[in-house]
């Protein structure tokens, strides 16, 4: 059975855009958000495999150290020409720094020795994995991707991480050049574009 959430919300997250995003998704629910960071809580190693698994470990040991819900997002990118990298390691690539310039020039570099100079072969997507866990172990977990393909050069300086050089299909502007309501506002403030917002409505239709 499903539960609910109420009340306040720990947010698994010392990452300042992922914390500003979900917290501008939880804003219309009546739900307090606070950011693991500001409750001293220390990050837990993400050994998953996958996007799911390390949203999890993030979720349930923010629950457990804070002693209520919490909610974690992993995200990240997928370039199939790359097989499947950046992915988990999205983030990583970015380095300690957190340069996500760096990290673009890294995947356009691979993608040139590759040869992938057409759309057709730099199809990429952005996957979220949503995960809100309670101190009892319970937890509710979704997931969801958004299709496009990656430009060069980068475009745009709004959002974050990879934004600059994502071009979500059926779209003319990168995530980068997109307001935050267009980019993950949910309806009627926006169109629930991103993976993100999209993860968040499968959520928000089961627990809140």
């Amino acid at each position: 059975m499903h539960r609910a959430i109420t009340g306040t919300l720990v947010i698994a997250t010392h990452n300042p855009g992922k914390l500003a995003e979900l917290s501008e998704l939880l804003a219309p629910y009546a739900v307090t958000a606070v950011a693991a960071g500001a409750l001293g809580l220390a990050e837990p190693e993400e050994t998953a495999s996958d996007f799911a698994g390390n949203a999890r470990i993030k979720a349930l040991a923010a629950s457990r150290g804070a002693a209520m819900p919490a909610f974690a997002d992993d995200s990240g990118l997928v370039v199939d020409a790359l097989d499947g990298a950046p992915g988990i390691l999205s983030a990583r690539w970015a380095g300690p720094d957190k340069d996500f310039h760096a990290a673009m020039e890294r995947i356009e570099r691979l993608l040139e020795q590759c040869g992938a100079s057409t759309a057709a072969k730099r199809r990429a997507r952005f996957v979220s994995a949503l995960c809100v866990a309670w101190p009892d172990g319970h937890v509710e977990e979704v997931e969801a991707t958004v299709e496009g393909t990656l430009v060069w050069p980068p475009r745009g300086n709004s959002g974050f991480g990879y934004d600059p050089v994502f071009l979500p299909d059926g779209e003319s502007r990168t995530f980068g050049e997109m307001t935050s309501d267009e980019k993950h506002g949910l309806p009627p403030r926006g169109r629930g574009l991103s993976h993100r917002a999209r993860a968040f409505l499968k959520l928000a239709e089961i627990c809140l």
